[in-house]
């Protein structure tokens, strides 16, 4: 190792770097070629006068390592003989790249040949257009129009652009997570780096405010707020490492529960107005819903249940819709002319909250329905449910608590028991301000709750029970004063439309190391590899947003014939995906 020669003793001057550098050169060389075996080259770790020239200058003598530099260097061994054996999910020091699986590889074929589709369908037109473009007509000056593209021609070269542009993003996916092209970093969790970056997205969202196209409770605008702003605060949450701070925890989980009790104010409020059950709609939601998720279980080679959200929202939009379609299918229309529709419809709620009360409590029948096939491929992770039964356990009963807010809600809206007015209050002033009392008292109650929380396992306990209560308060805080309904962020409405996709995409673009770290681009400059990351990760979040809404109106067309044939052509695809996993497994192992 070198030596540090301003430190060195009168006895040790002649001791030069230059001398040890031509040692080690003569002894590599030496060793190396001795060897009889030519492949057989001898492995110096040279590593190690890399750390010596970074810590030789806190030694002693100028000549003895400090004990930093052993450290790191025992660091760097374990890390060279591990990581390829271990394979930790927080490093990536050291490890060879995964092989590519079959499915990958047949994904990898596809998105090329979509881009080369692409390319060769856009040169054909364009070449079309240059024949057909418009010419002047040098005797009366008119214009001749070219000819307009048939609608197939146009359906595939769209769809072939959105798999070109999707293949493009899925590798840009694989190169930040899977190559080991890019270095990852830990989370610190400290007070700042949480709470800095949340009070300044709460300054651009009141700077951006408007008005409301419409002053209904939870209006459209409103939700996209709403799901806009928790989604900025759980992405904060998580690369800023802040679940290991229990308050911010039991918060963050009001927020994931806020989610789903959104999910259920929302579908029941579509099917019980609009009294649509039929197949386009259901299959609108799942695609919209699951397209992302599937492309990147094949890309990246990870299960359904990994992302564990989407299966969550998936599963209780099935829920709801089972309920609602079920016999006797109850809606608005049908229970204007009959109270007793009303009593029904509760009924269908009463029996769907006992099955989830029993499947809370019965951790065997949960694990027993899911563990059949095909749901177990679906929610099994590292062989077993448990994971899916925690998850789904967590927030069990805030869907039910959307869907009978939703109903009150309607109910006191068709009996005019409201008032949505631009500018006036919810209710009369008198019941208006004590609601509104009443709602701040809860919502501060629960935040000091949360707060005082000292163990995790006891308040997730609690959890499913009370974080409704913050929920209903803020919506009361945020709807029964009419200026206050009547305004919203568009900055928070604007992420609040690809909040799902944020979300996802921030599993392998934002964070790394599927969560476990942070993605970095650019090293040794934190900040600016954050803002660079992050505009990457946003453009991409909406870009396949855009994709998966144009995907949608091609993959899910409104005619029952042809939405069945695709969905024939779904259920093959799935098919090939089982059969060419079951071929992967035996070579894996």
């Amino acid at each position: 190792d070198p030596v540090y020669e301003d430190m060195l003793s009168e006895s040790r001057k002649m001791i030069t770097n230059e001398k040890i550098d031509a040692y080690n050169e003569a002894a590599v060389r030496i060793l190396n070629s001795s060897s009889r075996n030519s492949k057989a080259k001898v492995k110096v770790f040279s590593v190690s006068k890399l750390i010596a020239q970074e810590t030789i200058m806190k030694s002693a003598d100028g000549l003895h390592l400090p004990e930093s530099s052993r450290d790191t260097n025992a660091m760097i061994l374990m890390n060279v003989y591990c990581n390829k054996i271990m394979k930790p999910i927080d490093g990536s020091c050291c490890q060879p790249q995964p092989p590519l699986t079959l499915i990958q590889k047949i994904a990898f074929c596809f998105f090329t040949l979509s881009i080369f589709g692409y390319l060769i369908i856009s040169l054909i037109h364009r070449n079309n257009y240059r024949k057909n473009k418009t010419c002047t007509d040098l005797e009366s000056g008119e214009e001749k129009k070219p000819a307009i593209s048939t609608p197939n021609v146009s359906t595939l070269e769209m769809l072939l652009h959105c798999f070109c542009k999707l293949g493009l993003i899925m590798t840009y996916f694989y190169l930040c997570d899977r190559a080991n092209l890019f270095m990852k970093e830990n989370k610190f969790y400290t007070h700042a780096s949480f709470f800095i970056p949340i009070v300044y997205i709460l300054v651009l969202g009141v700077f951006y405010t408007e008005n409301t196209k419409e002053t209904k409770v939870l209006n459209r605008e409103q939700t996209d707020e709403w799901k806009g702003w928790m989604q900025l605060v759980i992405l904060i949450y998580h690369i800023s490492g802040a679940s290991t701070f229990l308050p911010v925890y039991m918060h963050i989980r009001v927020l994931v529960a806020a989610y789903l009790f959104q999910t259920g104010y929302g579908h029941f409020s579509y099917f019980w107005i609009k009294g649509d059950f039929g197949v386009y709609r259901l299959c609108q939601v799942l695609f919209r819903l699951n397209f992302l998720v599937v492309v990147l279980c094949i890309v990246m080679d990870r299960p359904y249940q990994f992302y564990y959200f989407v299966p969550l929202v998936t599963v209780w939009f099935m829920i709801i819709y089972a309920t609602l379609a079920v016999w006797p299918q109850i809606v608005q229309k049908k229970a204007n002319g009959n109270c007793l529709w009303h009593f029904g419809l509760l009924l269908k709620l009463i029996c769907l909250l006992i099955c989830i009360y029993f499947l809370s409590y019965s951790q065997g029948a949960f694990e027993k329905i899911f563990s059949f096939w095909p749901l177990s491929k679906c929610f099994e992770l590292n062989g077993n449910v448990y994971e899916w039964w925690f998850r789904w356990k967590l927030d069990r009963y805030v869907v039910f608590h959307g869907m009978l807010f939703a109903f009150i809600y309607l109910a006191l809206q068709k009996h005019q028991m409201i008032s949505e007015g631009k500018g006036d209050p919810l209710f009369s002033n008198r019941v208006s301000n004590v609601l509104l009392f009443i709602s701040i008292v809860s919502f501060l109650t629960y935040s000091i709750w949360a707060s005082s929380c000292k163990n995790k396992t006891e308040c997730n306990e609690l959890h499913p029970s009370v974080s409704v209560v913050q929920i209903l308060a803020f919506i009361l805080i945020r709807n029964i004063p009419g200026y206050v309904r009547s305004v919203y962020s568009s900055f928070f409405a604007w992420f609040g439309k690809i909040s799902l996709e944020l979300f996802i995409c921030q599993y392998h673009i934002w964070l790394a190391a599927d969560t476990k770290g942070i993605l970095v681009l650019i090293p040794g400059y934190p900040m600016f590899n954050v803002l660079v990351s992050t505009f990457i990760f946003v453009c991409v979040a909406h870009e396949i947003s855009q994709i998966t809404n144009d995907l949608a109106q091609i993959v899910v067309p409104k005619d029952n014939s042809t939405l069945l044939k695709r969905l024939l052509c779904i259920a093959g695809f799935f098919s090939g995906l089982h059969f060419f996993s079951a071929m992967q497994d035996p070579l894996r192992h």
